[in-house]
């Protein structure tokens, strides 16, 4: 039986017990979206967006887009995980001297605990796509961080402790586009601010056609007694456009960029009206995942079709058996990743 371990006891977990004769280990709430169109006043659209655990109840860090399309985060906050309410103004950051650092645009936020710390990663304008960074202690006050990155990158995320003293993230370099390629690589910092020893963690292709044209991280990395418990997405092209849908790997705990096991089998695609029905249909993208180390449940958010938030469920039992029973490592993925 497969374990969380360094993780959180969250007796309030969203959870909803497996439907009878469902066959994949990843299922849906069956009153999704938990975060509908137009959601509040001024509003247009949520979705792709962080959620953690805090005091109890939970905070979401939230990609959202008003009439004019152009996206920025608000914090969110609900007492069980399902029924949100939302801040009416958007995030603002300051500089570590207090300077106001507020970023031109934001989409797709992370957000993890280290410590005492919060730390939220999004892609925002830097000369093109980049990860940005910033940090809080309250969800109040933001300190933005230098950019970890250079353009073009997306889908930055870091690990919920330190290995071997080094801070550890993934991500996916891009392009200035709608990238039609991707792999996930993983680096290293000793203060999150300079950031080295790049390595290749895994790379797009194999036989599964799922995750032929690109790949990416969603939620923060969950330690298991395995290793390291990671979904992510994958994308095909189809003669309509492109198709996300999400899977899952497992990473060795000391090297975290040699991958041990990688389904070549999706866990979630798009199939409900909506996920393939809106601003970018076919979309399930995974952000954020709450996982209780007390009974192994995991309930993954995810955005839908580019518009609404979806909510699915599993435990890190189903996940490693499924991972393992459908195993495909790809190219590099086996080794340390440095070239």
């Amino acid at each position: 039986m497969s374990k969380i371990i360094n993780g959180e006891s969250l007796p309030n977990i969203p959870w909803q017990d497996k439907p009878e004769g469902w066959n994949l280990p990843v299922w849906r709430y069956s009153a999704n979206p938990v975060i509908g169109r137009n959601p509040f006043p001024g509003m247009g659209r949520i979705y792709n967006s962080a959620v953690v655990s805090w005091k109890g109840a939970f905070k979401g860090v939230f990609r959202c887009e008003d009439y004019t399309a152009r996206p920025f985060l608000y914090v969110g906050d609900s007492p069980d995980g399902i029924h949100w309410t939302f801040q009416k103004e958007k995030i603002h950051m300051k500089d570590e001297q207090g300077n106001p650092w507020d970023p031109y645009y934001a989409y797709d936020p992370r957000c993890i605990k280290i410590d005492d710390t919060y730390y939220i990663m999004w892609c925002g304008d830097f000369d093109g796509a980049a990860i940005c960074m910033a940090k809080t202690k309250d969800f109040v006050e933001f300190t933005r961080m230098e950019n970890p990155t250079l353009p073009f990158n997306r889908n930055g995320v870091l690990f919920p402790r330190k290995i071997d003293n080094k801070y550890i993230m993934l991500s996916r370099p891009s392009d200035s586009g709608h990238t039609p390629f991707g792999d996930v690589l993983l680096s290293k910092s000793p203060d999150l601010t300079y950031w080295g020893e790049h390595r290749l963690v895994m790379q797009r292709g194999g036989s599964a056609w799922w995750q032929g044209v690109k790949i990416g991280t969603g939620p923060a990395p969950i330690e298991i007694d395995e290793g390291w418990l990671v979904f992510y997405h994958g994308v095909a092209t189809t003669c309509d456009g492109f198709v996300y849908s999400f899977s899952a790997a497992i990473l060795d705990k000391d090297c975290p960029s040699k991958v041990l096991y990688r389904s070549n089998a999706y866990m979630l695609t798009p199939e409900e009206p909506y996920e393939t029905t809106g601003f970018v249909p076919n979309v399930a993208f995974p952000v954020a995942a709450l996982a209780d180390q007390d009974t192994g449940r995991i309930a993954i958010y995810y955005g839908c079709a580019d518009t609404v938030v979806g909510l699915c469920f599993t435990t890190v039992d189903e996940c490693v058996k499924f991972v393992k029973e459908h195993n495909e490592l790809v190219g590099n993925d086996g080794n340390e990743g440095k070239f």
